[in-house]
């Protein structure tokens, strides 16, 4: 059987469509219904949706009056407040097309990406660096002084909305060019991720500014009518369990380091909680299931990239099998393919998405030409199963070689974690000499003697797969995102070597 997995068609996107309107008007929640709420340890700070729909069209009526055209460019330089939100579906309800950004970026690096943008506006928060580019500067509290826009732009749905800078595979700044049908797509991850309820109470453990906060931790409750709950700057994340508690939280959406740092500590009950969520890197076994001991909930884990948002993913409905990112969902068509195309079911290939999938990227930045082909390669390889699920086994650049076999990375962390006193590891190329490569494994937690993780390696990997090196680490390298740098890793090695 082919690793093809098609559950199209998706719910059928309508020809015109503004993101922004979406996530306002769709769902039938009233004005005086919250939907925001900033958690902080000595203070809340409550939004209602007639608040927030108000804020968004009053900034959408600044754009306009400060002189900007449809289709004009709108570099976000917001740190982690609300006005991150509001800005965004404020540029996309007045038809601009907003390029949010990380605040950690220094004035070189914004200035590169403003380079390549050439944004028409700059929208600027306290205290973040701004690029050396002569766009005008805006503020996001004189732009929502006015009075709010009564008509929102008439957008086609394949019409661009918003752009994402990645760092991409080459390690180089990419623009991502999204169009609205986004919004309209990632209502296929409410039944195949979230199960996502109108009443439902999501906390995200991001900050405002980063985009996976953004989708899963706002606009997707919003859409549903359901509240958002946000820590406020400075929470210590040691704060969410009880912050979750006290605000009867029924979701909690995070990087699974959050939940490998929480599970650090006794864990106080958590009545309302119904599952946690987990993206933006792989979710290892032993941490969804040292969960599930301590919370008495389900971890559910989605995968998808920048280019594509999530499509697959395990949920409530349909959970995960042990070792798999999960299924494809619903609407959505997955598959994984050898050089010919598809391979068999089991075999080790490329994770695809198909091309007619309505979340997938319009393009990249000044080139939006359409995918060709019928599949779009998300460059990470995975084996999909007999019954549909999908293990993950890596970037396509990290997978190792060792003694003539191809090995996934995750399958060797996996592994080495069933140790009690690991909390983190990574397995990367380690070369010895010029001719000899071996497997060497970064990790955290306990440092224990190399012997002793050899014997464990020994009892859990065959011989090839297991890891000749052990380097122990306080922390591992990651991205601003919380994903793991192995090329870092790599570097190290060589300095070891």
């Amino acid at each position: 059987m082919l690793a093809v997995d098609d559950q199209r068609p998706c719910p059928k996107v309508p020809a015109r469509l503004n993101l922004a309107r979406h996530v306002l008007f769709s769902n039938s929640a009233p004005d005086d219904a919250i939907a925001l709420t900033v958690l902080g340890l000595d203070t809340t700070e409550v939004w209602r949706f007639g608040e927030l729909r108000h804020s968004v069209l009053a900034t959408a009526a600044g754009f306009v009056k400060s002189g900007l055209s449809v289709g004009d460019r709108i570099l976000m330089r917001i740190g982690n407040s609300p006005d991150f939100p509001v800005v965004f579906l404020g540029a996309i309800a007045a038809g601009l097309i907003p390029v949010p950004t990380s605040a950690a970026l220094g004035p070189s690096e914004i200035t590169r990406i403003a380079d390549m943008l050439s944004p028409d506006a700059i929208v600027a928060g306290p205290d973040i660096p701004l690029p050396d580019h002569r766009a005008p500067l805006l503020y996001p509290d004189q732009l929502a002084k006015a009075k709010p826009l009564t008509d929102l732009a008439d957008t086609l749905s394949d019409d661009p909305a918003y752009i994402v800078f990645t760092s991409g595979t080459s390690g180089g700044p990419m623009g991502v060019v999204h169009a609205h049908r986004a919004i309209w797509a990632r209502g296929m991850m409410f039944n195949g991720w979230y199960d996502l309820r109108s009443d439902d109470r999501m906390l995200h453990a991001g900050a405002f500014n980063w985009t996976f906060t953004l989708g899963t931790g706002l606009m997707d409750p919003w859409t549903k009518g359901a509240s958002a709950l946000v820590l406020a700057p400075g929470t210590p994340i040691d704060a969410l369990p009880q912050l979750a508690r006290e605000h009867e939280a029924t979701i909690i959406a995070g990087a699974p380091g959050v939940f490998r740092h929480l599970l650090k500590s006794p864990m106080p009950t958590l009545p309302k909680l119904r599952h946690v969520l987990v993206a933006g890197e792989k979710l290892p076994e032993t941490l969804r299931q040292s969960w599930k001991s301590a919370t008495h909930t389900d971890m559910h884990e989605a995968f998808g990239q920048t280019e594509c948002s999530t499509f697959i993913s395990g949920s409530p409905t349909r959970p995960a099998p042990a070792g798999t990112l999960g299924f494809t969902q619903p609407g959505r068509a997955v598959a994984v393919l050898g050089p010919d195309g598809p391979v068999l079911r089991g075999e080790l290939g490329a994770i695809a998405v198909h091309a007619s999938d309505p979340g997938l990227r319009l393009g990249y930045l000044d080139d939006t030409r359409p995918p060709e082909g019928e599949w779009v390669l998300t460059g990470d390889m995975g084996v999909m199963r007999p019954d549909g699920a999908i293990e993950y086994h890596g970037r396509n650049d990290d997978i190792l070689t060792a003694g003539g076999f191809r090995i996934a990375p995750s399958e060797i962390e996996d592994a080495m974690l069933t140790h009690p006193d690991l909390e983190e590891a990574a397995a990367v190329d380690h070369a010895l000499t010029p001719e000899t490569t071996v497997i060497a494994l970064h990790y955290t937690g306990k440092k224990l003697e190399d012997d002793v993780l050899s014997t464990h390696a020994a009892k859990h990997l065959a011989r090839y797969k297991q890891p000749r090196v052990f380097i122990h680490a306080q922390s591992l390298p990651r991205n601003a995102n919380g994903k793991l740098l192995r090329k870092t890793l790599r570097a190290a090695n060589e300095n070891t070597s």
